[in-house]
């Protein structure tokens, strides 16, 4: 029989009450559940999530009034870099920021009081406490769909219809492998209204998709939905051409008659073991690709008339990626965003600002949050046309930034 040491029994009693737990647990729930689990090891816990805008990381726990800023703090370093962070604790001994994920979809933070004496270098203890963090995240994702209460923490300004809409058919910001990553961001979150996008990675291969409604209301929002939906529909029917899925959405949008809705779009498959990209530009920007941190050039292959409008059809264009490539899709909210004087952001400088972030090693959800804010920035903060950047990784560490080193 073999007989586990107390301390370590201690954390398999952590563990255990973590899953026992969260079987019924509700959202509201989540914040004992975790402090009794790190109370079996001597710590207490707090468990903050981050906004919708990723600005700020906000208490889950109602009687908790602390909440911290994603730039400027510790806990947003954490959150940022997704690195485990220390810090002083002010009643002494040492804190522990740990980056809450769900896979490599950042949610948040977890901040962990050390009991006195804890070396917070300690490498089986960093391994524990994050083993349980992540536990804790993959659960707290599955909350989200019977609690309104966590929407509610991460929502710091009331969502529009539309957004309520959109952000509900949307997949995780983030995900990745250890061959890609791809991740988005939209704006103005609480108002977003004809943007969306979408991917699935299945098999070595990996689709993925943005797109633009005509409008900035509750029509525009059911639009990109009707759009989304038709296409995810005909992938998971086997339709796997980006022409024929292109004619779905056209079918799908024409019902009403022909260009009464549409919606410009990039779709784009890319074969994860070889990196053969194809692509179709149905009247949306063409994307951008980067390599070695520069930009090479847009991809610009015959675009087509937007999805729900006749058209002749266009072939689709094909890349091949090398190692390490990086490809960043827009829609025209964030070139076409516009300062006091009425300059606009322009294409040269989102390139501009996607290459410094490269050669700063960021990987994609914080170039893109940081590219989303820069544009919010040059707009007063006030977007006037819905902004989304998704950004794909092909490279074979491209997750090696998206897990705590521990």
């Amino acid at each position: 029989m073999v007989v586990m040491d107390d301390g370590l029994s201690r954390w398999w009693q952590a563990f255990a009450d973590i899953m026992d737990l969260s079987h019924t647990a509700t959202g509201d729930d989540l914040p004992g559940m975790l402090c009794q689990a790190f109370g079996r090891v001597g710590m207490t816990a707090e468990m903050y999530l981050v906004d919708l805008a990723q600005r700020v990381l906000a208490p889950v726990r109602s009687e908790c009034v602390d909440e911290f800023t994603v730039d400027g703090t510790l806990a947003g370093r954490a959150y940022q870099l997704v690195e485990m962070v220390v810090a002083a604790d002010p009643r002494g001994g040492h804190v522990l920021w740990v980056p809450l994920l769900d896979a490599t979809e950042r949610l948040g933070v977890v901040q962990l009081r050390l009991p006195a004496g804890a070396d917070p270098q300690d490498p089986a203890l960093r391994r524990r406490c994050w083993l349980l963090c992540g536990l804790v995240g993959h659960i707290t994702m599955t909350k989200f769909a019977y609690s309104d209460m966590l929407h509610v923490v991460q929502r710091s300004r009331p969502l529009s219809v539309e957004a309520e809409l959109l952000w509900k058919l949307l997949p995780p910001l983030t995900f990745a492998t250890d061959q890609l990553v791809i991740s988005a961001v939209l704006e103005p979150f609480h108002r977003i209204g004809g943007d969306g996008f979408d991917y699935a990675v299945d098999d070595g291969v990996a689709f993925f998709a943005v797109f633009d409604a005509v409008g900035h209301d509750l029509q525009a929002g059911i639009t990109t939905a009707v759009a989304l939906a038709a296409i995810r529909n005909g992938r998971r029917h086997g339709d796997h051409d980006l022409a024929s899925l292109a004619r779905v959405a056209d079918e799908a949008l024409m019902i009403e008659g022909p260009g009464n809705r549409f919606v410009t779009a990039v779709l784009a498959r890319l074969d994860v073991r070889t990196g053969q990209l194809s692509y179709l530009i149905a009247g949306h920007p063409p994307p951008l690709l980067l390599r070695s941190n520069k930009s090479v050039r847009s991809l610009q292959h015959g675009p087509r008339v937007p999805l729900g409008v006749h058209g002749p059809d266009v072939g689709v264009g094909h890349e091949q990626l090398e190692p390490g490539d990086r490809l960043l899709l827009y829609t025209d909210g964030i070139i076409e965003a516009r300062d006091h004087a009425g300059n606009t952001f322009g294409t040269d400088r989102l390139i501009d600002l996607a290459e410094r972030n490269a050669a700063d090693g960021l990987p994609a959800p914080e170039s893109l949050r940081r590219l989303s804010h820069a544009v919010l920035a040059y707009q007063g903060e006030q977007l006037q046309d819905d902004a989304t950047l998704l950004m794909l990784d092909w490279a074979r560490d491209a997750d090696d930034k998206m897990i705590p080193q521990q």
